[in-house]
C-alpha cells in the first residue's frame, strides 16, 4: 500500500497551514496509509564530526519508508517559514549524496513523489502579480528535486489573515490532491508527454511563422533563401520568447 507522509513546518499546530495539510492526508487516506508529522516535535540541528543526529535518524527513517511526501509550511516575509527552512537546511546532507566536486546526486529518495502547501496573508491578486508565495515553492523545489523527487501538485491559499477555516472548496481541491497523491504511478511518465506537447507546440508556432511571414511578403518582397531564413527565424524567436514568458513567469503565479 502507498504511504503519503505528511510533514508540517509551521508555529501552529491547529493553524491554516495544518488544516491544509489535514485535508490532503483525508483524502490521501481513501487508499493509502497515511501520517503527520509535526517537524517541531523534534530536535532539529545539523550533523556534526560524524555525530548524525539522532532526530534527523528518525525522520530520515519515516521519509525512506513513505511513497509521497506532503510538506506544509506558510510564507512569511515573502518566503519560505523557518521551521521548515530549518529541516531542509538540517537534512540537505541526506536528501542526496554530494560527489567529489561538491554536486548533489540524487540517491535513495529517487522517483520519490512530492506536493507542496503554503499560504500567506497577501490577497490572491497581489500574489499573482507579484509572487509572494513564489520563493517558498521554488526552495522546497530546490531542496527536494535535489533528492530526485517528482512533483504532484502544489496548493496555495491567499488572504489567510483572521481565517479560521478552510473554505468548501479548498477543502476539496485538498482533499482531491490527497486522492490523487494516493493513486500516484509507480513510474513518471511526463517525459513521453512534455514530447508530444513541444511537438505540437513548434507545429504551431511554424505554422503560425509561416503565415506572418507570407503576409510581410505583400509589404517586403523576400526574394532569396537568406532573406526568407532571417525574417523566419527573428518571428519564430519572438513567439517562442513570449510563449516560455507566459508560462514561467505568468501562468506559474499563484493565485
Amino acid at each position: 500500500m502507498v504511504k503519503v507522509l505528511g510533514i508540517l513546518g509551521a508555529h501552529q499546530a491547529d493553524g491554516v497551514t495544518a488544516k491544509l495539510l489535514q485535508g490532503v492526508l483525508k483524502g490521501a487516506a481513501t487508499a493509502a496509509e497515511t501520517e503527520l508529522i509535526n517537524l517541531n516535535d523534534y530536535q532539529l540541528f545539523p550533523d556534526h564530526d560524524n555525530q548524525p543526529n539522532p532526530d534527523l535518524d528518525v525522520l530520515e527513517a519515516k521519509l525512506l519508508e513513505a511513497d509521497v511526501w506532503v510538506l506544509a509550511a506558510p510564507t512569511y516575509l515573502g518566503s519560505l517559514s523557518g521551521v521548515m527552512k530549518n529541516f531542509c537546511d538540517c537534512f540537505r546532507n541526506r536528501i542526496a549524496r554530494f560527489n567529489a566536486v561538491g554536486e548533489a546526486v540524487p540517491d535513495r529518495f529517487k522517483n520519490k513523489h512530492y506536493v507542496t502547501i503554503t499560504d500567506c496573508y497577501a490577497g490572491g491578486v497581489e500574489n499573482y502579480l507579484t509572487g509572494v508565495t513564489d520563493a517558498t515553492f521554488k526552495t522546497l523545489d530546490k531542496f527536494l528535486t535535489m533528492g530526485g523527487l517528482i512533483k504532484l501538485r502544489e496548493i496555495v491559499v491567499t488572504k489567510t489573515w483572521g481565517m479560521t477555516s478552510l473554505t468548501p472548496a479548498k477543502q476539496a481541491e485538498c482533499e482531491r490532491v490527497g486522492m490523487q497523491a494516493a493513486h500516484k504511478r509507480e513510474r513518471d511518465d511526463n517525459t513521453v508527454k512534455r514530447y508530444i506537447q513541444l511537438f505540437f507546440m513548434i507545429a504551431i508556432m511554424a505554422l503560425l511563422t509561416m503565415g506572418i511571414e507570407a503576409g510581410i511578403q505583400q509589404f517586403v518582397p523576400l526574394n532569396n533563401f537568406w532573406s526568407y531564413y532571417g525574417v523566419f527565424v527573428i518571428i519564430f524567436y519572438v513567439l517562442l520568447a513570449s510563449i516560455l514568458h507566459f508560462f514561467t513567469v505568468v501562468k506559474h503565479r499563484r493565485r
